[in-house]
């Protein structure tokens, strides 16, 4: 015979602030789990460390006015050619550079944006 949440509950009701505490101390004892871990959305212990992102994308969304200046920095930036870069420029929206650290990711955003250009990291 199982019980069901408001069965559980409805006994929690009627026990004493110390026998909860002391239920609880034997359920995570049971269960080889804390109160004081964190449960995902499928109820399984997530990880105490965030993993922060580590690799970010650049995305051209927007050539601009000069759109000469923004087909020299993608030149600098990817070692592509003079056709193979304005190919690329004029295809727009369109990811420019790919798997970059954060800080060459906000370098070359700060670059097409001095141009009039418009891009974003994903």
């Amino acid at each position: 015979m199982s019980l069901t949440n408001e069965q559980i509950l409805n006994a929690l009701s009627e026990m004493s602030i110390q026998n909860i505490t002391k239920l609880i101390s034997e359920i995570e004892k049971k269960f080889n789990v804390s109160s004081a871990m964190p449960l995902n959305s499928t109820n399984e212990i997530s990880s105490k460390k965030i993993e922060e992102k580590t690799e970010f994308n650049v995305k051209l969304n927007e050539i601009g006015k000069n759109k000469v200046a923004v087909i020299k920095i993608i030149r600098s930036v990817t070692g592509l050619g003079l056709k193979e870069s304005k190919d690329l420029v004029e295809s727009a929206p369109t990811i420019i550079k790919e798997k970059i650290t954060k800080k060459e990711a906000e370098l070359l955003i700060k670059d097409i944006i001095n141009v009039g250009a418009k891009a974003e990291i994903q």
